[in-house]
């Protein structure tokens, strides 16, 4: 298997991780393995897909959306 290198993690961050991973009695490897794999799981894997499945019939319905951009930049200049 790959491996992964993460440099410049702060001190807090690590201490948050081990606290994380005795907490669920692991080691910091294994929880941060977990993460890992809960991060790359199929969960998000289908939210993405349901994004693009939503995106094809609003195309499908050709109609003209305003850009979410615009509207929260009019609303904050009120």
């Amino acid at each position: 298997m790959p491996d992964i290198l993460i440099r410049n993690v702060s001190r807090e961050v690590l201490s948050t991780l081990k606290q994380r991973a005795a907490a669920n009695g692991r080691s910091l490897q294994m929880e941060l393995h977990k993460i890992l794999e809960e991060a790359a799981g199929e969960k998000s894997l289908d939210g993405i897909k349901l994004a693009a499945e939503i995106r094809k019939q609003l195309q499908a319905k050709m109609k003209n959306y305003s850009d979410s951009v615009d509207l929260i930049r009019e609303d904050r200049e009120r």
